[in-house]
């Protein structure tokens, strides 16, 4: 985990990204990460430390290491794919993974339709957050509390915004259908523009990323 960061640390400084923007994009995770932290470090049994007689539940050393170390995980992965999408063109990405998909079209598997269900999921995304704040606004200027009061409350509000995000999800989904319907879209046989090429760079990097699992093991090995 330590090379994971580390790595990780040279990519974004060598990739131009700033601290503050990848923070800015681990807001909506840093709860999933203090609730997997949480987790571990009142339901793991070993030494104890505290006793919390309002709760029954006990910390102890084994769980907040463990707690420490899950958390640490949840978020180099989820860094790492972050780091990715803020590097790489969505359009890269799909032809990317189509061109690794593509040994398994011998077994049947529609690895083009498959990137294109990815490259929809992609562009989905902004569409949908633009349309999540449109919801929000409009109900906040009705006289709607979003985000405040108790929680049963801020509860019913995202109710009032969840049902009609998912009703519009929905609805841009039939028209996209009916889109490519329309230009007689055929998931076989298509072609791109740009095909990528693994040339000196691509082994360079292959190289470089075998590094880190060799480390690894010759880590645990002699630890």
């Amino acid at each position: 985990m330590l090379l994971l960061s580390l790595f990780l640390t040279l990519v974004m400084a060598f990739s131009g990204l700033r601290l503050r923007t990848v923070l800015e994009a681990f807001r909506p995770l840093w709860f999933f990460a203090l609730l997997l932290f949480a987790l571990h470090l009142f339901f793991t049994e070993g030494t104890p430390i505290l006793n919390l007689p309002l709760i029954p539940a006990t910390v102890t050393w084994e769980g907040l290491s463990r707690g420490g170390l899950v958390a640490w995980q949840f978020l180099l992965l989820a860094s790492l794919g972050t780091v990715l999408s803020m590097t790489t063109a969505p359009t890269d990405l799909v032809c990317a993974l189509e061109r690794l998909l593509r040994p398994l079209r011998r077994f049947g598997v529609p690895t083009q339709d498959i990137a294109v269900m990815v490259s929809m999921a992609l562009r989905f995304v902004p569409t949908l957050q633009e349309e999540y704040e449109r919801i929000r606004t409009a109900q906040m200027a009705r006289g709607a509390s979003v985000g405040a009061g108790p929680l049963p409350e801020r509860l019913r509000a995202l109710t009032a915004l969840v049902i009609p995000l998912l009703n519009s999800a929905l609805r841009r989904a039939d028209e996209l259908a009916d889109a490519m319907e329309a230009r007689g879209y055929a998931g076989d046989g298509r072609t791109t523009l740009n095909r990528p090429r693994f040339g000196r760079d691509e082994w360079k990097a292959l190289s470089l990323l075998a590094l880190i699992p060799l480390a690894m093991a010759i880590g645990r090995a002699f630890a």
